[in-house]
């Protein structure tokens, strides 16, 4: 049974910093890209803010780069997001995906988790 539970979600002021993880698991972590996905109040969800595989290549959408650093541990089947100089518009919930291919289209994610909420408010 495949499975992605997200942790680590809460409230921080802004400016802080939270680490979100991804256990997975029913799946072989290192044969597929995993993504990181947020979906606003009210918005619809958005396209991939980072990506990785297994061979170390990673992606990062505009309005995270330089703030967001996605990694992963293929030993533990934990993908993880580290999340500094949070904004409010940062809030939201975040979900990660697993797909069998390097793409940003939420579409072509099999596999997703439930979701961890991030509130980014003073």
């Amino acid at each position: 049974q495949v499975q992605l539970v997200e942790s680590g979600g809460g409230l921080v002021q802004p400016g802080g910093s939270l680490r979100l993880s991804c256990a997975v698991s029913g799946f072989t972590l290192d044969a597929y890209a995993m993504g990181w996905f947020r979906q606003a109040p009210g918005k619809e969800r958005e396209g991939a803010l980072c990506i990785s595989n297994s061979n170390g290549d990673t992606y990062y959408e505009d309005s995270v780069k330089g703030r967001f650093t996605i990694s992963r541990d293929n030993a533990k089947n934990t993908v993880y997001l580290q999340m500094n100089s949070l904004k409010r518009e940062d809030t939201a919930v975040y979900y990660c995906a697993a797909s069998p291919w390097w793409t940003t289209d939420g579409k072509n994610y099999d596999y997703w988790g439930q979701g961890t909420q991030v509130t980014v408010s003073s």
